[in-house]
């Protein structure tokens, strides 16, 4: 695949994602931001244009910024200035982070808010257990100061709580990081149901967490899942509305 057909189906996959995010009901306005790399000598990313809702972001929309917050081409749009400062500094230090996906979903705010954070309490909770970075809030983060520090928090992991906030996750792919999102928020949303019933949370044993971890992270297991749920969700949007990919 070429460079340019390389930018293309980024631009494709990263606008589907956003339309997903409308979706699953995970907008917040104009404040929820996606970017991924895009490869080449200089590291560059794309990410929606400020003042966009997701439902509106299509590929040729999508703005093409550099770490340091230069704009690629003739482009009029701006980008949001916090989302700028998360992800040029997750994408100047995680090189293995070439999708980078932050949201303000409900759950994901509730249990950002929670002093335990995320339990693992149910099956698809285990999948994030002690593979989970924490931030602790600083403010909005439009001072570039603060990116090393949310580096040093996210650490090797996928995904993270940015407490006081919202959710953030990572991903060799687009796919990879909309599933890693999707299950995440999936796992606030669990919690936060077990905590409505007033009862005691039956949390299991660290090596039951443990291994049940590590099946979810198998890489046969893993990948399988991502390509399979990306391909189902994609054929979703073709049939709803396939203007993302203009």
């Amino acid at each position: 695949m070429g460079h340019q057909d390389t930018r293309a189906a980024l631009r494709t996959d990263l606008a589907a994602a956003y339309r997903l995010l409308d979706y699953y009901g995970w907008s917040d306005q104009i404040f929820t931001h996606l970017s991924v790399r895009v490869p080449g000598d200089e590291p560059t990313f794309l990410i929606n244009a400020y003042g966009l809702l997701p439902e509106e972001v299509s590929a040729s929309n999508l703005v093409e910024i550099d770490a340091y917050g230069n704009k690629v081409g003739e482009v009029d749009s701006e980008v949001n200035p916090a989302g700028f400062t998360i992800h040029s500094a997750i994408h100047l230090h995680r090189h293995d982070a070439a999708c980078v996906m932050h949201t303000h979903t409900m759950a994901g705010m509730a249990v950002s808010a929670l002093e335990e954070g995320l339990l693992p309490i149910n099956q698809t909770n285990m999948a994030f257990y002690q593979r989970l970075g924490y931030y602790d809030y600083e403010g909005i983060p439009l001072d570039l100061s603060v990116r090393q520090r949310i580096v040093e928090a996210l650490g090797s992991h996928q995904a993270m709580i940015l407490r006081n906030h919202g959710l953030l996750t990572v991903g060799r792919s687009i796919p990879e990081a909309f599933f890693y999102m999707y299950y995440l928020n999936q796992a606030c949303e669990i919690q936060l149901e077990a905590m409505k019933s007033g009862r005691p949370l039956a949390l299991p044993s660290h090596d039951a967490c443990e291994f049940t971890a590590r099946q979810f992270e198998h890489p046969d297991y893993h990948q399988e899942g991502v390509d399979l749920v990306w391909k189902a969700l994609r054929r979703k949007l073709d049939r709803m509305d396939p203007s993302y990919r203009q």
